[in-house]
């Protein structure tokens, strides 16, 4: 199980994130591609920095929202959506093949990432999309009870799927993320290191039922939003090794 984390959503005096503390600890990088975060430089900078750790670099695109920060969904055509999941990637994929990178995957923001896991048209619009990118594309999506379903989808338009858990929140009995509206939505650090455990030896999360549900996970997304995330990072590492 690899890690995960959403970077470079930095943009002009605005600092978002310790990308150069959590860098190190991290296999996959996903890299905001400016629409809800990010500019060239900080592009640049980010790309650097996963090149020097050896890190997969993924495009995170989202709506465009740099004032709500990708986290406000919005009625988009799947025209619209192709074109915007275009435009994103093809930025972060030029940038870094000025530094020798390559883009390995997708992983859509806020959202549009949320949208995607409960709104069949917007999921179609990103295969289309990924499918008719004119390289391979991973599509990185949320791990569920129904994840057979998404990757039998994914699979008819040629596009593999890397599924995510994500270390900080707790599960409802279908798999899905509790809504941060509700009691217990983000875990505890001592909750968190042990849903980690759970899913790095077992497969499987404890939802808020107390329901054992076995995922099958590729990636977990952790945070590197302060000093204290950037240490249960350092945990989490050591929990996986």
């Amino acid at each position: 199980m690899k890690l995960n984390c959403d970077l470079g959503e930095s943009f002009g005096a605005w600092t978002m994130g310790l990308d150069s503390e959590v860098m190190p600890y991290i296999d996959q990088a996903n890299i905001a591609c400016g629409f809800h975060g990010g500019d060239p430089l900080v592009m640049q900078k980010t790309l650097a920095l996963a090149k020097q750790y050896q890190v997969s670099v993924g495009a995170h695109p989202s709506y465009p929202d740099l004032v709500g920060f990708g986290r406000r969904s919005m009625a988009c055509s799947s025209e619209q959506i192709i074109a915007l999941i275009h435009y994103q990637v093809a930025a972060l994929d030029g940038m870094a093949k000025v530094q020798g990178l390559t883009v390995d995957y997708v992983k859509p923001h806020g959202a549009l990432y949320n949208d995607m896991m409960v709104k069949p048209e917007v999921f179609n619009a990103i295969l289309t999309a990924l499918a008719q990118y004119p390289k391979k594309l991973t599509l990185m999506l949320q791990a569920t009870a129904d994840l057979a379903e998404y990757k039998k989808q994914a699979s008819k338009l040629g596009v593999d799927v890397y599924s995510e858990a994500f270390a900080d929140r707790c599960y409802d009995d279908k798999g899905r993320l509790l809504a941060r509206s509700q009691a217990g939505a983000v875990l505890t650090k001592p909750a968190m290191l042990a849903q980690v455990k759970q899913l790095s030896e077992q497969g499987s999360v404890t939802t808020i039922s107390g329901k054992v549900l076995k995922l099958s996970v590729d990636s977990l997304c952790v945070h590197g939003d302060n000093i204290s995330a950037v240490q249960a990072i350092r945990e989490i590492k050591d929990l996986m090794r």
